[in-house]
């Protein structure tokens, strides 16, 4: 038993990484951009996921396969696209909302997690396992907090700027020069035909650097996102989640500090008992904690390693 394979998978909204062990040592550990296979067709997503991993482990079938996916956001959803996985492995599997993968990713078993990335969602479970969602709705309708929401308001704050006639502010040059105008009024135009989360994402870069330049609107923007950040975990603490720990993770948060700074200091007025910790793994080591306990379930005997 000792030769089986496990593995783990990061499904996010921009990048996709497998990683896989065999007897302690990992074998693969591979990143994909998720738009090159995931065409959000669950049946036909479960077919290339299985067949991406099959080769990247040269055809040797997971004896333990746990999945984080962006997108999973109900346990009806969870559960769909675990059985078409699990049809087509014959090992043991388990899906989750890729923001549960914060926790175990983290080293804990229980907690919070929240994604701020290319999208932004917040996600826990009950005393009885029910799966509890908040946000996740999308940058257009929210993803509060996330790279592409951030833009968003930022150009609703240049906006709101420009139209009472200020125009110092360090965040409105900062913005034109990600969208590569000297024009002011073509903002709006330059952003509406640059669509989805990941292209807006792409340019949030420029808030950040706006408000390192002393920008008042950008700063707001951030300390705004946070807020929004904690906002959902307060959701899910009213709807009976455990509050004692949060794990906060994902591509913004982890790579802006100021980001992250507004969110611990809104979670302090939301709920100042929680702990709130910064993922430093990548989130797929906890895919890779749920499928050595989905192993070790079906394998107790066996040794995999760390």
């Amino acid at each position: 038993m000792t030769q089986k394979i496990i593995a783990g998978v990061d499904i996010g909204g921009t990048k996709t990484r497998v990683m896989a062990c065999r007897d302690g040592r990992t074998i693969v550990d591979e990143v994909l951009v998720t738009e090159s296979w995931r065409i959000r067709q669950i049946e036909a997503d479960a077919e290339r996921l299985v067949s991406i991993i099959a080769d990247l482990c040269e055809g040797v079938a997971s004896a333990a396969l746990a999945v984080g996916a962006h997108g999973c956001d109900t346990d009806e959803q969870c559960q769909h696209f675990q059985t078409l996985l699990s049809a087509r492995t014959g090992g043991r599997v388990q899906v989750v909302n890729d923001a549960e993968l914060m926790v175990p990713a983290a080293g804990y078993v229980d907690g919070i997690g929240v994604v701020a990335g290319t999208g932004s969602i917040a996600v826990a479970r009950t005393q009885e396992g029910k799966m509890l969602a908040a946000g996740g709705w999308g940058w257009i309708l929210g993803d509060e907090g996330s790279a592409a929401a951030l833009v968003r308001e930022a150009a609703r704050a240049v906006r709101g700027a420009l139209d009472r006639g200020l125009h110092g502010d360090p965040l409105i040059d900062a913005l034109m020069r990600e969208l590569d105008t000297d024009d002011q009024t073509k903002l709006g135009i330059l952003l509406n035909e640059t669509r989805g989360a990941a292209v807006w994402g792409r340019y949030a870069n420029a808030v950040f650097d706006a408000a390192a330049a002393g920008s008042p609107l950008a700063t707001r923007v951030i300390a705004e996102g946070g807020a929004a950040l904690a906002a959902l975990v307060e959701v899910l603490i009213e709807r009976g989640a455990n509050a004692s720990l949060v794990v906060a993770g994902g591509g913004v948060i982890a790579e802006q500090p100021m980001l992250m700074k507004a969110f611990v200091e809104a979670m302090a007025r939301v709920a100042p008992a929680s702990r709130v910790v910064l993922l430093r793994e990548p989130p797929v080591i906890g895919a890779m904690a749920l499928a050595k306990r989905l192993f070790a379930d079906q394998y107790p005997s066996s040794r995999i390693g760390a």
